[in-house]
C-alpha cells in the first residue's frame, strides 16, 4: 500500500460528498430528536436541538476516524486520517480535530482556507490536532 499527500481538490470534493451523507445522518438524528422532544415552542428546544446535532456529527466523525480512519466518502475517494507520526487516530485526536474543523467552518471557512498557506497543504484543524490526510494507493 503506497501513502501520498492528496491534493486540496481531491479533499474538497471529498468533502462535499462527505456533507451529503452527513445530511442524511442528522436527517434520521432529527427525526428521533423531534419525536422524542415535541414542545417546539419551548425556550430551550433550539440551542438543545444545536447541541445535539453537533454532538451526533462528533460522533459520526469520531467513530470512523477511529476506526480505521476512513469515513464513506474517505473511502470513495482513497483518503484516510491519520496522525503526524502515521499511526491511526487515537479519541482525543479525533476529537480535537473534529473541534478545531467546527470552529474554523464556523469562521468563515477560514480552517480550510488555511490549507492555501500551510507548508504542507494541511487544513488547520488537522496541524493543530497532529493530524493529516493521505491518500491511498494499491
Amino acid at each position: 500500500m503506497k501513502i501520498s499527500a492528496p491534493g486540496l481538490g481531491r479533499r474538497l470534493l471529498s468533502m462535499l460528498y462527505e456533507s451529503l451523507i452527513l445530511v442524511a445522518v442528522l436527517f434520521v438524528a432529527s427525526f428521533v430528536f423531534h419525536l422524542v422532544f415535541r414542545d417546539t415552542s419551548s425556550v430551550f428546544f433550539r440551542p438543545a436541538f444545536q447541541l445535539y446535532l453537533l454532538v451526533v456529527a462528533g460522533i459520526y466523525f469520531t467513530w470512523f476516524w477511529t476506526h480505521g480512519g476512513q469515513t464513506l466518502p474517505m473511502q470513495t475517494w482513497k483518503l484516510r486520517v491519520i496522525s503526524a507520526d502515521g499511526s491511526r487516530l487515537n479519541l482525543k485526536q479525533a476529537f480535537a480535530r473534529y473541534l478545531f474543523a467546527v470552529i474554523g467552518i464556523f469562521l468563515l471557512g477560514c480552517g480550510i482556507l488555511w490549507a492555501l498557506f500551510d507548508r504542507d497543504g494541511l487544513f488547520l484543524h488537522d496541524r493543530l490536532a497532529g493530524t493529516r490526510i493521505v491518500k491511498i494507493e494499491q
